[in-house]
């Protein structure tokens, strides 16, 4: 390995300030270091916020886009520290700083010097300083190189930025999309919004944005507004009074899909964190009973309900486990919104394509047949089941609807928007989803 020739700089004893580049750097290699250990990124970033309490904002945010950044880029920055380094860095914290310090080149080519200086300065909080040298020549050594390091397309999991595994199952799905649904993966999520029209009309709301200049357009979702920046909830009028949910417009499809009326009882079956259940409160007077394994979860769906203004039951429950918490009245609609890879919003929780096996696909094919199979027993004759996922992923998807359906004959697949069923890929203004609306027959 190439050493820089730089004179040594004198070891620091203190931390850095809280609203530095090298406080950032070196809690974000907390987080990512976490996930590499198989956490998710959303605990791992729980665990960081719990133990820093109160932060300057712009460290938060900081933090968070170093995390986020990083493990979207994992593929390409193993690859580079494979190249950059004889032998793996001994200290996990300390390679996954190297990780966040060349994302951050990449991102911000125009602030290397800053990068590289704040992230030695990070190191030397580690084991004493003791790789505050290595973090330095790493660094340099790779900003010599520059694009001689970069992966070529031949390196697919460098170069694309996802799994090998999951390239290869995306490729032979999608032979014409695949390369432009591994990019929008790698990309920033768009932020949309969905209008609570108990409250306020979209246009309305549209104005109000207008007012205090944060631009924003009407989506086809009659709900739908999409931000041309996203924000802070905390700066959306009326977030907290329930004008306005945060919501991809993929998702806001399930409402409409549905075909609810008013009176109908309506199960939403794996409901955290409550997005589709709120927004069909929001379209119909329905009876609806929300549940969710995970009590902490559900809890969530007790607080979205509650800013908005909503009431549901909401159960504690696995949907499989139907005499625990079925009481024998038939509903007429059910959302049937499953657990899946998630594979189509990896953009928004990029440890997944990290985290995830191939192994895991035909697993969670399994959980998603035996709970449909539970849900059939409670959908009552005429009535409507649509089954939805956040997946690419066609064994989570039509497979399993076609396996369910040949072997139903009370099961009439409905067509949505004249289709069979709908995959929706990842653009700039939604993430992936699957639908598919099924019927018992009378």
């Amino acid at each position: 390995m190439n050493r820089s020739s730089d004179p040594p700089r004198r070891r620091s004893t203190s931390a850095p300030a809280a609203d530095s580049l090298a406080f950032a750097l070196l809690a974000a290699a907390e987080v990512i270091g976490q996930v590499i250990g198989g956490s998710s990124l959303n605990d791992a970033l729980a665990r960081c916020w719990h133990a820093r309490g109160e932060l300057p904002p712009a460290t938060r945010a900081a933090i968070q886009d170093l995390s986020y950044g990083s493990l979207r880029d994992y593929g390409r920055g193993d690859f580079l520290l494979q190249r950059l380094m004889h032998k793996p860095v001994p200290e996990l914290r300390v390679r996954a700083l190297l990780l966040a310090a060349l994302h951050r080149l990449a991102a911000r080519p125009r602030d290397a010097h800053t990068t590289v200086d704040q992230a030695v300065a990070a190191a030397r909080g580690i084991a004493g300083g003791a790789f505050a040298g290595l973090v330095n020549a790493v660094l340099r050594n790779s900003l010599r190189q520059g694009a001689a390091l970069e992966p070529a397309e031949q390196d697919e999991q460098a170069f694309w930025r996802h799994p090998r595994w999951w390239i290869e199952r995306l490729r032979a799905a999608y032979p014409q999309d695949w390369a432009a649904i591994l990019a929008a993966g790698n990309g920033h999520p768009p932020m949309a919004l969905r209008v609570n029209r108990r409250k306020i009309t979209r246009q309305a709301y549209l104005a109000r944005l207008q007012e205090l200049g944060i631009d924003a357009r009407p989506l086809p979702q009659a709900d739908a507004l999409l931000l041309a920046q996203p924000l802070p909830v905390a700066r959306l009028p009326g977030f907290a009074e329930g004008l306005v949910s945060v919501q991809d417009p993929g998702a806001q499809q399930a409402a409409a899909w549905l075909d609810l009326a008013d009176g109908q009882r309506v199960l939403d079956a794996c409901a955290a964190p409550g997005g589709k259940t709120c927004h069909m409160l929001e379209s119909a007077e329905v009876d609806l009973l929300a549940l969710d394994t995970d009590a902490g979860r559900a809890q969530r769906i007790h607080d979205n309900l509650t800013r908005l203004g909503l009431h549901a039951r909401v159960a504690v429950a696995d949907a499989r486990a139907v005499e625990r918490w079925w009481d024998g009245r038939p509903f007429e609609r059910i959302l049937a919104d499953l657990p899946c890879s998630a594979s189509g919003v990896v953009r928004r929780h990029p440890d997944i394509k990290w985290l995830r096996r191939s192994r895991d696909i035909p697993r969670f094919a399994q959980q998603q047949g035996e709970i449909l199979a539970a849900l059939w027993r409670v959908l009552a004759p005429g009535g409507k089941l649509l089954y939805a996922t956040c997946s690419l992923f066609p064994e989570e998807n039509g497979r399993n609807v076609a396996d369910f359906a040949a072997r139903r004959p009370d099961c009439l697949r409905l067509p949505l928007e004249g289709k069979p069923e709908i995959q929706l890929l990842p653009t700039d203004t939604h993430d992936g989803f699957f639908y598919a609306l099924l019927q018992k027959r009378a």
